[in-house]
């Protein structure tokens, strides 16, 4: 099994039975956890624990884990992923668009959760990243350093969007699948619709360069150098 000794997950559930049995199945991987039961408290923590990655419930007590999301997200590209008890799509959605890099929606097992999470940390870490950097006009994507630019100027992307953004980059001028961009990502148990939101997200940040990210009706997206 692989290690993910001292990794820290923060975990925020305003429910006390699903915190303690998350934070047991978590701590019994070796990970370190804290707990948060509300929103106000999770972004304290986030500032002091300074985890690897939280585990967020959207629905919670004072701030919403949609606020929290965003809150975070605007100054920190620290994995989240994200608990929900809604079925509906446009929750999902919403909070991938905010930049969650998964979601899990409730009732879901403990174990399940670990392996989620396991997944994103090493999508995060890199734990098969190449030591290569990747151009594509105005767009420069370095996977060994973990970050993009866009003319020179960095962009602060989570790391499902800076995966995303190599992807297309890699394949500059080819137009690549919903389905290919989830392989890539290693999410290919995702709905595929839900790279509409990471692509949207991405376009987002990128600011200038969102205009080299073109949609190519019924297939997917490509890459255009601008």
């Amino acid at each position: 099994m692989e290690a993910m000794a001292e990794k820290r997950i923060l975990v925020v559930e305003d429910e006390p039975r699903i915190a303690d049995v998350l934070e047991r199945y978590l701590r019994a991987e070796g990970f370190a956890t804290e707990r948060a039961a509300n929103g106000r408290r999770a972004l304290e923590l986030w500032r002091a624990f300074r985890p690897d990655l939280i585990l967020l419930d959207l629905m919670l007590p004072e701030i919403d884990g949609l606020a929290v999301a965003r809150t975070i997200r605007a100054q920190s590209d620290v994995p989240i992923l994200m608990v929900t008890a809604k079925a509906e799509e446009v929750d999902r959605l919403v909070g991938l668009e905010l930049g969650a890099d998964d979601y899990i929606t409730k009732p879901f097992s403990p174990r399940e959760v670990v392996a989620r999470v396991r997944a994103v940390l090493r999508r995060a870490g890199g734990a098969a990243r190449p030591s290569r950097v990747y151009r594509a006009g105005a767009v420069e994507v370095d996977l060994d350093a973990f970050e993009a630019r866009c003319g020179g100027e960095r962009v602060p992307l989570s790391p499902t969007q800076l995966r995303l953004l190599a992807a297309l980059v890699r394949a500059e001028g080819r137009a690549l699948s919903r389905h290919e961009l989830l392989d890539e990502l290693g999410e290919p148990f995702v709905d595929a619709r839900t790279v509409d939101a990471h692509v949207k997200n991405l376009r987002r940040r990128l600011g200038p360069c969102s205009g080299a990210i073109e949609t190519v009706r019924g297939v997917g997206y490509r890459l255009r150098p601008v």
